[in-house]
């Protein structure tokens, strides 16, 4: 295909508003509160340490979502989890769902 600079520019131009219009619709999922209904049945935490060991023997240092078998998301900040449809959770919290990934 034979393309001067006039189109090249005006392929870049369309494309460029194209991806900038596809990224203004999406939206990032509001993250989990502590204090949701569902948060406090499963003695979540934003913070793994801050777990209550007491209430949740089964919790172990070294645990949090980032390496729980549920999370979807990357090794730091961000991502979803089943148990909370819709919201997201820090890698760095914990509740007492958590599965080690295999």
């Amino acid at each position: 295909m034979n393309m001067n600079r006039r189109t090249f520019v005006i392929h870049s131009l369309v494309g460029s508003a194209a991806l900038a219009i596809a990224g203004a619709g999406r939206a990032e999922a509001p993250k989990v509160l502590e204090t949701d209904p569902n948060a406090v049945a499963l003695g979540y935490k934003d913070d793994a340490t801050k777990a209550d060991k007491a209430k949740f023997p089964k919790y172990a240092a070294g645990q949090h979502c980032g390496s729980c078998q549920l999370y979807q998301g990357p090794a730091t900040g961000l991502g979803n989890c089943p148990l909370f449809a819709g919201k997201a959770v820090p890698a760095a919290a914990w509740c007492s769902a958590y599965v080690k990934k295999a």
